[in-house]
């Protein structure tokens, strides 16, 4: 009898779930098609390449990437929680201005950054020309100059364009901090290196982990800066592979390879933040910033300054530079065109992501919905961690398979041949990009969504509304600034983004970014420069958005402490 009466129930929850959370897994599958691709794809016919890259290219590759990613995670790391621990514990001249301006190089992509540093540091640069004129020397054999076109200025240039990801998030580690722990240890005889380095340093490590990991992410995802630098990573060599041998399946395998490196990288990251979690006290004031005076204020303040020179002002300085003497260029059709195919791609890939990452959050928050829901949009949201070059390739493959079959068979049915639909069109890059930045969309998304009081929904079914209609008039109308947020993040990473861009645009669809790669490879980039710049100030505007959700972060942080403090003590 109870039996009877309990199993109807169960079985109408069952039919309701099982639609959406399908719908949810086909739309998954949809975007882990480039994966499932360049898997497939590995397994094919290398024509004999295979033997030759593991001969000749991989032992390179593989030591250079590693390089790459050791060096740029240790510089950025170094840099990011230096300055973020001395803009959160010090008071110095500039220090406001400062503790925003180190978030400014994250608006320079990495390949403009080596183009820009290349032009500055080449034999016929502005530094070298000083140092001859100075030293009225001749050839560079008569002085001693770094090599910028190496592994180590790769490793340079990369960091000072990456390091604000190590900033951001330690800087919020250490302004979160209870002051009075740091008083304590102060009060004990601990000096300002010995603070650091067993209080500081410590609290912080699963922030340098986060942040050295998506440094070191962007560095392998990069194909402009180490061809220009000289670098042959591993991504370079899909792209030399692809293009240059005509072996799309000893690119796929080289692919392959670099998915066992994003997995390493990934799954260190969370070891990381796992082995060490802290958890601060109830004390509603962050750390009391020392005042610094004379020498030390200006050694920490020109601490702070380097890196936001060598990030942000030098490559900015020089492409303002070039854009002034070539004004005429403004108005020019190719970087008209290409301007509008980058808004047009960024503009529609922003649309998409957000739009499917509401459906991932809403159908995962859904308090029937379950854990197979949440681990789907989670698989779902493992593009940004795999390299453009990557999902070039598992696209390309797929979309062209698509094409080919639907071509054989409207030839065979109706008689009409379809020819390329769409990898001959931006559906692909557009396509690509999606996939690509999606989980930027579901970040945002969760964070709104995780501010909208969870009884909103409840009662607003209590006066007779359905669940659509609360999603409709209630959960919507509240998510449209984390929508927005998350859509300007994923319009701006994608007119930044190169591999993807570059490896699967259509014939005579240029965008920003492919336009001032296929001219700084040319050794143009003065005539790139206004291409580059519009791609700078673009980026500027996430990072802005980034300086003012940090300073929110932490005043709500501050404000949860206060009220803890006054309610009295709570759950750790």
């Amino acid at each position: 009898m109870s039996t009877s009466q309990t199993m109807p129930p169960v079985s109408r929850r069952t039919a309701s779930l099982r639609p959406a959370t399908l719908g949810i897994g086909l739309l998954c599958l949809i975007i882990l098609i480039p994966v499932i691709s360049v898997l497939v794809l590995a397994t094919g016919d290398t024509q004999g390449v295979w033997p030759h890259l593991v001969r000749n290219v991989m032992p390179s590759s593989v030591g250079q990437t590693l390089g790459l990613l050791a060096g740029v995670g240790l510089l950025s790391s170094a840099l990011g929680v230096i300055t973020a621990w001395l803009v959160t514990q010090y008071r110095f001249f500039g220090r406001s201005f400062l503790q925003w301006a180190l978030i400014m190089p994250l608006a320079v992509p990495t390949y403009i950054a080596a183009y820009c540093y290349y032009e500055l540091m080449d034999f016929t640069g502005p530094l070298q020309g000083w140092i001859r004129a100075l030293g009225d020397f001749e050839r560079s054999g008569d002085y001693w100059f770094p090599e910028i076109r190496s592994l180590g200025g790769a490793i340079f240039v990369m960091s000072m364009v990456l390091y604000p990801y190590v900033y951001l998030t330690c800087r919020i580690v250490f302004e979160m901090q209870a002051g009075s722990i740091l008083e304590v240890s102060r009060v004990l005889g601990a000096g300002p290196i010995r603070l650091f380095r067993r209080i500081g340093l410590p609290m912080a490590r699963p922030a340098i982990a986060a942040g050295a990991a998506l440094a070191m992410m962007e560095a392998f995802n990069d194909i402009g800066a180490v061809e220009i630098l000289g670098v042959r990573t591993l991504t370079f060599s899909v792209f030399d592979t692809w293009l240059n041998r005509n072996s799309l399946a000893g690119a796929a395998q080289i692919a392959c390879l670099m998915l066992i490196f994003v997995a390493a990288l990934v799954y260190l990251e969370r070891s990381a933040r796992r082995a060490r979690s802290y958890s601060g006290t109830n004390s509603a004031a962050g750390p009391t910033a020392k005042t610094l005076y004379g020498a030390r204020s200006a050694a920490a303040a020109a601490a702070c300054a380097l890196p936001v020179l060598a990030g942000f002002a030098a490559p900015v300085g020089l492409m303002v530079s070039f854009v002034s003497r070539r004004l005429e260029d403004l108005g020019d059709g190719a970087l008209l065109k290409a301007m509008g195919n980058s808004v047009l791609v960024s503009g529609i890939a922003a649309l998409l992501t957000v739009a499917c990452a509401l459906i991932f959050v809403l159908s995962s928050r859904n308090g029937r919905a379950l854990r197979i829901r949440q681990f789907l949009v989670r698989i779902a949201s493992l593009g940004y961690a795999v390299p453009g070059s990557v999902l070039a390739i598992g696209t390309l493959y797929a979309f062209s398979a698509f094409d080919n079959s639907l071509d054989a068979f409207m030839r065979e049915q109706f008689g009409i041949s379809t020819g390329l639909l769409l990898t001959g069109s931006a559906a692909i890059v557009i396509y690509a990009c999606s996939v690509r930045f999606l989980a930027i969309a579901v970040g945002a998304m969760e964070s709104g969504y995780s501010r909208i009081n969870p009884h909103l929904v409840p009662v607003a079914r209590t006066l007779g509304r359905s669940n659509l209609q609360a999603t409709l008039q209630i959960e919507l109308p509240l998510l449209r600034r984390a929508a927005a947020a998350g859509g300007l993040l994923v319009f701006v990473d994608t007119m930044k983004e190169l591999p993807a861009t570059i490896l699967l645009r259509p014939f005579n669809f240029p965008t920003l970014a492919t336009h001032v790669y296929e001219r700084a490879s040319r050794a143009l980039f003065e005539d790139a420069a206004i291409a580059a710049l519009a791609i700078v100030a673009i980026g500027l505007l996430p990072v802005l958005l980034l300086g003012r959700m940090q300073g929110g972060l932490v005043d709500a942080a501050v404000k949860v402490n206060a009220n803890k403090k006054t309610s009295g003590p709570g759950p750790a």
